[in-house]
């Protein structure tokens, strides 16, 4: 039985609820455990949380991705090149895709 609890009540944006369900698909695959997952995501909340308060919204979730990168860093599952890599990919299809046309990235 998984131990992950729901915590997250509300999305403000899609991309809230989609890193979301990765983090928790990712638990529920066994690549970490969800006692791993706070504890890292505290920390990285704590360290963000130094210099203002977290709105609980894009912040938040900014946060949150920055430390799912980190687990799968450390748990050579997504490398921090590769990761860059494929943000940059997206950004470059989503901001030459004409406006109301699905984004796909390019092959390769």
């Amino acid at each position: 039985m998984s131990e992950t609890p729901h915590p997250v009540t509300r999305f403000d944006e899609p991309w809230h609820a989609q890193v979301f369900s990765l983090t928790v698909a990712l638990n529920e695959a066994g690549h970490f455990s969800w006692s791993d997952w706070t504890e890292a995501f505290g920390a990285t909340l704590a360290r963000h949380g130094l210099s203002r308060d977290l709105d609980g919204g894009a912040d938040y979730f900014a946060a949150w991705l920055e430390t799912l990168e980190a687990l799968l860093a450390a748990r050579g599952l997504a490398a921090p090149d590769q990761v860059e890599a494929t943000r940059a990919a997206w950004e470059d299809a989503y901001l030459s895709t004409p406006h109301g046309k699905p984004v796909k990235l390019k092959a390769g």
